[in-house]
């Protein structure tokens, strides 16, 4: 039987922590400015607008009866906000899983309804970045522009982040 070794980095649950982490974010210094990346494309569904309503209680007639009389336009909208927590998942999932500090400000801008069955999917443009004097850490600014499945821009919008860096 030979002894195992384990390296300063192996932690008790014999997890190598200088390995690279899947899924993990982006830190600041990976990013430039001018850089574009966009996320996946995700179709919107019914149950996607009925669970979004019933946790925020955005129980507004257009979004909970079908066929509303008073809508301004047929089909099923959803509130946008759904869009924009669905385009935030995928950034969060994909260019800040674990480095993503705080979101600072925000800017955003509707430009065209979103309904049931509606794919969507985004453009991300790194716009600013700025390095703080704590910890490594930078305050970086991006566009986000949302697109339907028509190619139409339905929402735009500014996040300022603050983002980890590399010690």
């Amino acid at each position: 039987m030979t002894a195992t070794t384990t390296s300063p980095a192996t932690t008790a649950t014999g997890i190598d922590r200088s390995l690279p982490r899947l899924g993990q974010g982006f830190v600041w210094q990976d990013l430039h400015v001018g850089q574009r990346m966009r996320t996946f494309r995700r179709t919107i569904t019914e149950t996607d607008l009925v669970q979004f309503i019933g946790v925020t209680g955005m129980l507004e007639a257009i979004f909970i009866e079908d066929g509303y009389e008073g809508a301004a336009m047929p089909g099923r909208p959803v509130p946008g906000a759904l869009t924009y927590t669905l385009i935030e998942g995928f950034i969060l999932q994909t260019m800040i899983q674990g480095t993503g500090l705080a979101m600072l400000e925000l800017h955003q801008k509707i430009l065209a309804p979103v309904q049931v069955g509606d794919t969507i999917e985004a453009l991300v443009e790194v716009t600013a970045i700025h390095p703080t004097s704590r910890h490594g850490r930078a305050v970086v600014t991006s566009r986000i522009d949302v697109h339907n499945q028509r190619g139409a821009m339905v929402m735009t919008y500014t996040a300022t982040r603050l983002l980890a860096g590399r010690d």
